[in-house]
């Protein structure tokens, strides 16, 4: 059957679960706008039965037939139209309307989000994501993800926002807040400390990560934290166990933490197949179980009939779910669903353009001798060399494998390669413009030596379900629906690369990948771009960079090391785990805190960036406002072009408190014309300067002269003062 032949029968589909309302007179009491979301809430509570209250916690898979509310998504839990209830459609996202959904746009990934390092263009970007959630009748996006990438391996690391909870924070909420501007839910996730997928002697799913309480608070909750405060409604526990126990029946972390402690009052879904327990599950805080009733459902009917779960907890399940519902318009809002939405066309051109930003936002310099990018000199013979240039290529490289992906089985539609958009943009300064796939080394290197610049796309392939072997780039496709792993191409691009540097050395090497990688041929080479994964905009986004229509932008959110033997993780123990068992013994060293405190230099420092322009930073000054501080300096463009750079501003601690020598704490993204300078302020709060007590259970500022760095990126910092806290600032002299 074609394509617009499963429309029209998708939209003559009769309704076997409609989300249609009952008559006003019976849910009147809460179907007024009016009325706050907790009267309403408690309105709908007092009426509903005890079926209907188990029917609102337990989900279903949303995939078996057309009549589905919404045929295509990862789950939903059904309407319950005479009480007014529409349907809870869930569908995986983050770089866009993904699993089995059709007409969605393939945003870049998270990675490529985060390296933009522009919080406000991800609330615009959330809000556009939500509009296609709704317009495709989606009502629950499960994204974004707010894991810190512990280990350069991580499979799904391409998902997530990198290694630095603040930046991780800073980027989720601002998603959050975007997608929350329609009726739409984001669900933040994986809670807690999902850092790792799996291998061969270490199953995901099965896993226990055994994190220490100082090192959950610092590290692996102040990106969900940040969530929490944005006011997202959904939060997803993970199918691992934390310290032993699973996150989705983890009383310690759900109802004390999460609720208590962080005032947390959405609702807690389990991942898919992650619940482990009926009563556990539901004593413990998990709201609602997916994708089946396999804890809940009738199970947890006979609980709580049988006194084995109470009835007010599973009142306060419901009341989460109704209350986040109410609160954020969903029940004054319902989407399309069915065939209509299946066949609805979510993809505008603002979706489009707002890929095209991220991507080329998001694109990293990572070196530019003998200035050979931009590529502004006309009549130039361009050799684009890899496979991931061409456009069976960029299908598969233009977003990582697994739930995220658009669509999660296949490819999107509308690709623009690589070659195809350097083509049409050569030709606007008449440059001969040839393609070698690279599947013949010497091929790929005599065509290099005939041009004025080889351009080399080398991509790695990752995805969820299981982590990368190594560091050593790999192009390919993977099958996360079947976890049947990832089939490699045969070419070794190390070698393509070393083979076309040497042949023409003013090379440059675009990088479409999830993390971090070797590189072992980089001094041969005369220009690196990292364009993560950049969605289906791919060749539209790079094509401008390249020829310098765009400047490069964008920082990395996460630290590429030499090799996995500089970094942290240096026994079996802490990854892949022994026995089930992970343990977290770096604690707070994750990243680039293990680089400066170890001092030790990586191939590339977390957040560094290049420009085709020069910034400066100068004029620091420090002074205490409130309970917090207020760090001004200027940043000057000193080149000949507009551009954009990241600074950064960093603490460091007194040596009491147990720190890490450095941690961001702000940051600004600021465009500057050429020529051109800025006086810029960043404001820390207090709770830049605190530290989690575990004696105490709450956050603490130790008494001291506390470091503040600004810079481009953790290894450059050149602008250095000191100031006091709870100590006199005459203490704290440059030496200290």
């Amino acid at each position: 059957m074609g394509v617009l032949a499963v429309y029209a029968a998708l939209a003559g589909a009769s309704p076997a679960h409609p989300s249609a309302a009952g008559g006003a007179g019976t849910c009147a009491a809460w179907m007024n706008p009016h009325r706050s979301p907790t009267a309403r809430a408690h309105a709908l509570l007092k009426a509903m039965t005890l079926a209907d209250k188990v029917d609102m916690v337990t989900g279903d898979t949303a995939q078996p037939e057309p009549s589905y509310p919404n045929y295509g998504s990862a789950g939903v839990v059904f309407a319950i139209p005479r009480m007014c209830i529409p349907a809870l459609v869930l569908n995986d996202a983050a770089a866009g309307i993904a699993d089995t959904q059709v007409r969605t746009t393939a945003y870049p990934d998270g990675v490529t989000q985060a390296s933009t390092w522009d919080p406000r263009l991800l609330e615009q970007f959330g809000r556009v994501l939500g509009h296609e959630a709704f317009v495709k009748g989606v009502n629950v996006l499960l994204g974004p993800g707010a894991d810190i990438l512990r280990d350069p391996l991580n499979g799904r690391g391409w998902e997530y926002y990198g290694e630095d909870p603040f930046l991780t924070g800073q980027s989720v909420a601002a998603i959050i807040r975007g997608v929350q501007q329609n009726p739409v839910v984001a669900t933040v996730k994986h809670y807690a400390a999902d850092d790792q997928e799996g291998t061969p002697d270490n199953n995901y799913g099965t896993i226990s990560n055994d994190v220490d309480a100082r090192t959950m608070r610092e590290i692996e909750l102040p990106a969900f934290a940040a969530a929490v405060h944005a006011g997202v409604g959904s939060v997803m526990c993970t199918s691992e166990q934390l310290n032993r126990i699973y996150a989705c029946q983890n009383a310690a972390y759900l109802r004390g933490v999460l609720d208590r402690g962080l005032g947390f009052t959405g609702w807690v879904v389990s991942d898919w197949q992650a619940a482990q327990s009926t009563v556990g599950s539901a004593d413990a805080g998990m709201d609602m179980e997916m994708p089946s009733a396999m804890y809940y459902g009738p199970a947890l009917q006979r609980a709580v009939e049988q006194h084995r779960v109470a009835s007010s907890t599973l009142d306060g399940m419901v009341y989460r779910i109704v209350f986040t519902m109410f609160r954020l318009g969903l029940f004054d809002h319902v989407p399309p669903e069915r065939g209509r939405a299946f066949a609805n066309n979510a993809t505008t051109a603002q979706s489009l353009a707002m890929a095209t930003r991220i991507a080329e936002d998001g694109t990293v310099l990572l070196k530019n001798s003998h200035r050979v990018l931009p590529l502004t000199k006309p009549l130039q013979r361009i050799a684009v060399i890899g496979s991931p240039a061409s456009p069976h290529g960029a299908e598969l490289a233009e977003q990582g494998y697994g739930s995220a992906h658009v669509p999660e089985p296949g490819y999107p539609v509308g690709v623009v390669s690589p070659l195809q958009a350097i083509t049409a943009r050569a030709a606007n300064q008449r440059d001969l413009v040839t393609y070698n796939d690279g599947s013949n080394v010497a091929a790929a290197a005599l065509a290099a030596k005939s041009a004025d610049v080889a351009i080399v796309f080398v991509s790695d392939v990752s995805s969820e379900g299981f982590d990368r072997p190594n560091m050593t780039a790999r192009a390919g496709t993977c099958d996360p629906v079947q976890q049947s792993g990832c089939s490699y191409e045969s070419v070794d691009e190390n070698a393509l690369v070393s083979a076309v540097a040497a042949a023409n050395p003013r090379t440059v090497v675009v990088l479409q990948n999830g993390g971090p990688l070797s590189m072992p041929w980089l001094r041969r080479v005369q220009g690196v771009l990292e364009n993560w994964y950049p969605g289906q905009v791919d060749g539209s986004a790079i094509a401008p960079i390249l020829f310098g229509d765009v400047d490069p932008s964008g920082h990395l959110p996460e630290t590429f090391p030499l090799s996995l033997a500089q970094g942290p993780l240096r026994s079996k123990l802490q990854y892949p785990g022994v026995n089930g068992q992970v343990v977290h013994s770096e604690r707070l060293l994750v990243g680039y805190r293990w680089f400066t405190a170890k001092h030790i230099r990586p191939l590339f420092p977390f957040g560094f960036g290049l420009s085709y322009t020069t910034f400066r930073f100068s004029r620091l000054s420090v002074r205490h406002v409130g309970g917090g501080v207020e760090v001004r300096f200027t940043l000057a463009n000193a080149g000949a072009r507009a551009g954009a750079d990241v600074a950064q501003v960093y603490v460091g601690d007194p040596a009491a408190a147990g720190e890490p020598p450095e941690q961001l704490e702000g940051f600004d993204r600021i465009e500057l014309a050429r020529g051109r300078r800025v006086s810029a302020t960043i404001a820390l709060t207090r709770r830049a300067f605190e530290h989690w007590s575990v004696s105490n259970s709450r956050w603490t500022v130790s008494p001291g002269c506390y470091a503040i760095m600004v810079g481009g990126s953790a290894g450059n910092l050149p602008l250095r003062a000191l100031v006091a806290l709870g100590v006199p600032q005459r203490r704290c002299s440059r030496n200290g």
